[in-house]
């Protein structure tokens, strides 16, 4: 398992930044090779599902979620917070995403995660962290719409 931390400004308000980086199927639009659905009925809460499919053809895999944790910010002052358990068979851990109102109008994003991936030696941890680093924040940034 491997951990890492993403942090960025955006020029939105917290409830929209907030809309953004949890409209599920975007996902899929912004991370490479992956489609994302919703099992549950909408709107989002503590125990909505959601599976990202992940890798064309035989070697994909399904990244299922469970939301355990759904305060959304309110108001644009106060902060919104969403943590999401990670229960496949490949994939395990947890992210968490944190939305606070930040400089002038925009919002400040935090997002931690924990990702273990099945079958995937130690010795190949720097490189999860790094490739998933790289890939998470820039979804993070598209889905905000940044440059």
């Amino acid at each position: 398992m491997v951990t890492f931390l993403l942090e960025r400004t955006a020029p939105l308000p917290s409830p929209e930044s907030w809309r953004r980086l949890t409209d599920w199927p975007r996902h899929g639009a912004v991370v490479p090779l992956t489609r994302v659905t919703v099992e549950t009925a909408p709107p989002t809460r503590e125990g909505t599902v959601l599976v990202a499919r992940s890798g064309v053809g035989p070697l994909a895999f399904d990244d299922r979620m469970e939301v355990v944790e759904w305060r959304p910010p309110t108001d644009g002052t106060a902060a919104g917070r969403c943590r999401l358990e990670k229960r496949g068979r490949v994939v395990r851990g947890w992210a968490e995403i944190e939305v606070r109102p930040g400089p002038g109008s925009g919002s400040r994003v935090v997002w931690r995660e924990e990702i273990g991936v099945r079958f995937l030696p130690r010795v190949a941890d720097p490189l999860l962290r790094g490739a998933s680093r790289v890939v998470f924040g820039r979804a993070v940034e598209r889905l905000l719409g940044m440059p």
